[in-house]
C-alpha cells in the first residue's frame, strides 16, 4: 500500500507555506491531489520523482540545492550494526534510487563509503531521458567528502563508474593519496583550507563544475557538519517503524548548533508504518547561495 498521510489540504497547504522562490506548481502539491488518503496504489516511479523534483530556480538565477536523504528508527537509530539496511524497507530505497536519479552529484562521507560498500550509481532506462532532457549525465557522479583520502581505491566506486567519483579534500591532504586517487581515475577537488572539507566550500566547487542539483546520504558526521554549516536545504527523513535499543548514530552527529533551525514540513508519505518525510529550510531564512 502506498497513500498520503492523511492531512487535509488546507494543513497541507500551511505546512507547504508554497514552494521556494521560482518553484513550478505540481512537486508536493500535485502529489497530494493526484492520490487521495487511503488509496492503495503503488506510486509510479514517474510520480515519486514528481513528488521530489528539486525546486526549479528562477530565470537567471541559478542555485544550487543540497537536500539529505536519511533513514532513523522510532527511537532515534540511523543504523543499525553500522549499517543502515537493517532499518530500511523496499519502498524507502526505491525513494532512495529516485533521489539518485533526480541528483547532479551524490556527496557522502567517506566513513560511509567504507561502511556501506558503496558502489557506483547505476544507469536507470527509466529516468535516462529526463536525465537527458534536464541536461544531466547518464548518473550521478559520486563525491566523498574525506581528509585522509585513506580509500581503497580498487573498488567498483574507482574501476569502473559511469562518470568519474569526485573527491572532496583539503589543501593540506597528503599529496601521495591524492596523487593515488587521481591515478585511480577520480577528480580532486580542493575545498578546505586545511585538512578538512569546509561545506560551503565543497557546495560550491560542485556548482562550480554544473552540479547544482546535490544529494547527500551521510553519514551522520557529515550531515553534522552541513547543519553547522547552515548549507543544508531539505531534509528527506524516513521514520522507520522499528526500536533498536543501543548507542547507534542519530542521523546527524558532531557539536551541537547553538540554536536549533527550523524546517518546514514539505511532504509526507507513508507505506505498511513507514513514513517518508520532507522538509525544507523556511524561505525567510535570509540564506541565500548561487551557483
Amino acid at each position: 500500500m502506498r497513500r498520503l498521510f492523511p492531512v487535509t489540504e488546507e494543513t497541507a497547504a500551511q505546512a507547504l507555506g508554497g514552494g521556494p522562490e521560482g518553484e513550478e506548481a505540481g512537486g508536493a502539491a500535485g502529489a497530494r491531489a493526484a492520490r487521495a488518503p487511503g488509496e492503495s496504489r503503488e506510486w509510479s516511479l514517474a510520480e515519486l520523482a514528481a513528488a521530489y523534483a528539486y525546486p526549479e530556480p528562477a530565470p537567471g538565477a541559478p542555485r544550487t540545492w543540497l537536500r539529505a536523504n536519511m533513514v532513523s528508527s522510532l527511537d532515534g537509530a540511523a543504523q543499525h550494526e553500522g549499517r543502515s539496511q537493517p532499518i530500511s524497507s523496499a519502498t524507502d530505497m526505491r525513494i532512495f534510487g529516485t533521489l539518485r536519479a533526480l541528483a547532479d552529484v551524490v556527496l557522502v562521507g567517506a566513513e560511509t563509503v567504507r561502511q556501506e560498500g558503496y558502489r557506483p550509481a547505476r544507469a536507470r532506462a527509466e529516468f535516462a531521458g529526463a536525465r537527458k532532457a534536464a541536461g544531466q549525465g547518464p548518473v550521478p557522479a559520486i563525491a566523498i567528502v574525506t581528509a585522509s583520502l585513506e580509500l581503497d581505491f580498487t573498488l567498483p566506486l574507482f574501476t569502473s563508474p559511469l562518470v568519474p567519483t569526485l573527491i572532496l579534500t583539503g589543501a593540506a591532504a597528503a599529496p601521495d593519496r591524492v596523487a593515488a586517487a587521481e591515478k585511480a581515475g577520480a577528480r580532486v577537488l580542493i575545498a578546505g583550507a586545511g585538512m578538512g572539507v569546509e561545506p560551503a566550500r565543497a557546495v560550491q566547487a560542485l556548482a562550480d563544475l554544473g552540479h547544482t542539483r546535490l544529494l547527500t546520504e551521510g553519514g551522520p558526521r557529515l550531515l553534522g557538519q552541513l547543519i553547522a554549516a547552515e548549507v543544508l536545504d531539505e531534509l528527506c527523513l524516513t521514520i522507520s517503524p522499528t526500536l533498536t535499543a543501543g548507542g547507534a548514530q542519530r542521523i546527524a552527529g558532531g557539536p551541537s548548533v547553538a540554536v536549533p533551525h527550523r524546517f518546514e514540513l514539505a511532504s509526507l508519505l507513508e507505506e505498511d508504518g513507514f513514513l517518508f518525510s520532507r522538509y525544507r529550510r523556511p524561505q525567510n531564512s535570509g540564506i541565500i547561495r548561487s551557483a
